[in-house]
C-alpha cells in the first residue's frame, strides 16, 4: 500500500491516565523535521497526551538517546523518533538507514518500549518534503499514532 492509499493519521483514544511521551528528533534537514514534529504534536495533543521534545545530532543517534532515556529518571510511556536520511553518492546512506532501524527495533524489543518511528529514508529532498507536509499524509503524525496505539496495547496487556 502506498501512502496515497492509506487513511490520514488520526489520534487514537488512550484509556487511563494521559500518556507522557518523548519526541526524539534529528533535525539535520530542519524544515522536514519541523514538519514531522508538527504532525506528531498534533496527534499527541488530540489524544490528550503530554510530551517533551529532544534534539539529537543525527538519525543514527535516535535509538541511542531512547536507550539513554530509559536509563534516566524521567518516566515516559512511549517515544516518537523523527529523522530523515537522504540518499547520497556513497553507501553511507545504506549503513545509516540499516543501523538506525535495527537500533530502533533492538531498543524497543529489549526494553518493551512503545516506539513510533518516523524515519524518512528518501532518494531526494522532494520525497522527504512530501512526507512531512501538513496537507495530508505526515509520517510524524503516523509515528505518533503508532506510539499511542502501542501504549494502548501495553496497557491492555498489563505491561504498562
Amino acid at each position: 500500500m502506498s501512502t496515497q492509499d492509506a487513511e490520514l493519521p488520526a489520534a487514537p483514544k488512550v484509556p487511563g491516565p494521559s500518556p507522557h511521551l518523548l519526541i526524539v528528533r534529528a533535525p539535520y534537514y530542519r524544515a522536514v523535521i519541523d514538519g514531522l514534529t508538527l504532525g506528531a504534536e498534533r496527534i499527541l495533543r488530540e489524544a490528550g497526551a503530554t510530551y517533551e521534545v529532544l534534539d539529537v545530532a543525527g538519525s543514527y543517534e535516535l535509538p541511542q538517546v531512547i536507550r539513554i532515556a530509559v536509563r534516566g529518571n524521567k518516566r515516559f510511556d512511549g517515544f516518537v523518533a523523527l529523522g530523515c536520511i537522504i540518499r547520497g553518492e556513497t553507501d553511507h546512506y545504506d549503513f545509516i538507514c540499516r543501523a538506525t532501524m535495527e537500533g530502533m527495533m533492538s531498543v524497543s524489543l529489549q526494553f518493551g518500549l512503545a516506539v513510533g518511528t518516523g524515519l524518512l529514508t528518501c532518494d531526494n529532498l522532494a520525497q522527504a518534503e512530501a512526507r512531512s507536509g501538513q496537507d495530508g499524509h505526515n509520517k510524524g503524525a503516523e509515528a505518533a499514532a503508532a506510539a499511542l496505539l502501542q501504549i494502548n496495547a501495553a496497557r491492555h496487556l498489563g505491561a504498562a
